[in-house]
């Protein structure tokens, strides 16, 4: 029951969004950047192209693994603020679920919260370079919170 519930869930959040433009954006990055358990770090998000509440506040769903094991799957809003021609501000809060693997790093609850602040320039009409500055914590949901930064770069790709 939880799998259709589950999928049914999956099913609706991305049927329920205009998919006229949406982007999606590829990173590569150093987990625990300022710490001594740093991994490499890999993203997919996916950012609908649909505002939700306020103009360019966008759902978004994503995927992070690093080379130590570590899974986080979740979601979120961001707003894509377009402060020039060519660059955008996008702070986002996200969260899901998260698994450890083999990393030596204890993020304390399978529930982190993604908080994340990036500067993307448009190359094209397609594409977009960023730079981000994230941080994944239980918003201490468990007494054991110690909290993870992760430093990306990120390509972003428009259909």
């Amino acid at each position: 029951m939880k799998k259709i519930t589950l999928f049914a869930l999956a099913f609706v959040l991305t049927n329920s969004f205009n998919t006229n433009a949406d982007t999606l954006g590829f990173a590569v990055g150093s987990y625990d950047f300022d710490g001594s358990r740093s991994a490499t770090d890999f993203r997919v998000d996916y950012e609908y192209d649909t505002s939700v509440i306020v103009d360019h506040l966008k759902p978004w769903l994503g995927v992070q693994a690093t080379t130590d094991g570590s899974l986080w799957l979740g979601g979120g809003v961001l707003y894509d603020w377009q402060f020039a021609d060519t660059w955008h501000l996008k702070p986002g809060l996200g969260v899901g679920y998260y698994s450890r693997g083999s990393s030596d790093l204890d993020l304390g609850h399978p529930v982190e919260f993604r908080s994340q602040l990036e500067i993307a320039k448009d190359i094209n009409a397609q594409n977009s370079l960023g730079l981000a500055v994230s941080h994944l914590s239980n918003a201490d949901l468990d007494d054991r919170n110690p909290g993870v930064e992760v430093l990306s770069l990120y390509w972003h790709y428009n259909f």
